[in-house]
């Protein structure tokens, strides 16, 4: 048998796998907005990971997941006239909207208002994205959203901060289920939530930053981002399906994904309600219809940290390691992974997952392990995590400790603690 020539053209070594993801975080939890900017600038060292379209110009989708940057919003307000007693009684909804059809904006906006005015929080206004659309490709320009934010505030002081996050989620739950219901095309929600924001649509990475003006701004600051160049493999490439979704960005895919979301519809009959109490019926559906693998994913993962788990301990339960046979595991250990089984069956990749809550920011793979995630950490307070090293060239820092995930392995950063 004779050895195939290979290709002038094709060089192994020029391979890569999917997506690109990571995160970037100041251990210490100061926020900056040079922080925004390294993210940015790795994020544009991945759009090699991205396809582009016919048009040569439009990209599978990008984007960036932050701490919301409250300096930002508080000059909107004060603008408005309108003030915040402290930074954690603000919550902001990004939301895209049909851009040509000014009925259904009215519509969409009026589901908001009232699903937010229901759950009990002042509704603040709405604000415009200020937007760069001449850096788009026709594709993208084509089906370029109206991009809108929901500013509410937190009425009651007696509520906690994870109960103001829950009413958030409620009227963001209760909006989707209501525009679902009133077939309100072009209605999405990217992020609703009082820790952190989301800036994504149909780009190619070196795009997000030129198109959002905001992610320019030196008010707009942020001790974690997650960032993320998409290549599209099981869905088409749309806006919406850009990640990062509200919790997570992903490399890779979910295998079992016709299975997992079987058994989540079927828990949206479950008679153990937790903390939403009489209000479980609210969050139906639990899975959104017609999302990509990752999408799903989030949904999941949004529901159990939101329902009062850990959000490591949510990732662990939704992508354990191979623990049956693992020896070096302490019987604890064990008991903890055999008695999340029975909850929750794994989300079976091969993925990588980077997830944040906006208190803490981690990456986890699961056991298959095949899907790269190396970190560095410098003795500037910084950690960076991607697909691969050498995203940022020139950074100031040294390098104190480096490594890659293994399979079923997990990093977090705890910005608090």
């Amino acid at each position: 048998m004779t050895k195939p020539i290979p290709s002038p053209l094709h060089h192994n070594d020029q391979e890569h796998d999917a997506c690109g993801v990571g995160f970037i975080a100041k251990i210490s939890g100061e926020r900056s907005h040079d922080l925004v900017e390294r993210a940015l600038t790795a994020l544009r060292s991945l759009a090699h990971r991205g396809a582009i379209d016919a048009d040569a110009v439009t990209g599978d989708g990008a984007g960036l997941l932050t701490q919301l940057p409250i300096d930002l919003f508080r000059e909107h307000l004060e603008k408005e006239k309108k003030y915040l007693l402290q930074d954690s009684d603000l919550g902001v909804g990004m939301i895209f909207l049909p851009r040509e059809d000014e009925s259904a904006q009215v519509a969409g906006k009026k589901i908001i208002e009232q699903a937010a005015k229901a759950e009990g929080l002042v509704f603040l206004g709405w604000r415009d994205v200020p937007v760069d659309a001449t850096c788009l490709g026709r594709k993208a320009l084509e089906t370029q959203p109206m991009i809108v934010q929901a500013l509410v505030g937190r009425r009651d002081d007696a509520t906690t901060d994870d109960e103001f996050e829950r009413q958030i989620f409620l009227a963001h739950k209760v909006a989707e289920r209501r525009a679902e219901e009133m077939d309100l095309e072009g209605f999405y929600v990217c992020s609703f939530s009082s820790r952190t924001i989301v800036y994504k649509g149909l780009f190619n990475a070196p795009q997000v930053r030129k198109y959002f003006l905001d992610l320019k701004s030196p008010k707009y600051t942020s001790a974690l981002a997650i960032f993320h160049q998409r290549y599209s493999t099981n869905t088409f490439p749309t806006w919406h399906l850009a990640h990062p979704f509200r919790m997570m960005a992903h490399n890779g895919e979910i295998n079992t994904i016709r299975g997992n979301r079987n058994l989540m519809r079927a828990r949206e009959r479950s008679a153990a309600h937790g903390v939403w109490g009489d209000r479980f019926s609210d969050l139906r559906p639990l899975v959104q219809p017609t999302m990509s693998d990752s999408a799903s994913f989030d949904n999941a993962l949004q529901l159990l940290t939101l329902g009062g788990r850990d959000p490591r301990q949510a990732c662990t339960i939704m992508m354990p390691p191979a623990w049956e046979q693992d020896s070096e595991l302490t019987p604890e250990q064990q008991a903890f992974y055999r008695y999340h089984s029975c909850m929750l069956e794994p989300w079976d990749g091969p993925a990588a997952v980077v997830f944040t809550n906006g208190k803490m920011v981690g990456a986890a793979l699961d056991r298959n392990g095949l899907r790269p995630a190396r970190y560095k950490v410098f003795d500037d307070g910084y950690i960076l995590l991607a697909s691969e090293a050498g995203l940022i060239h020139d950074w100031p820092g040294k390098i104190v400790a480096n490594g890659r995930l293994g399979p079923g392995r997990m990093i977090t950063i705890d910005l608090e603690a």
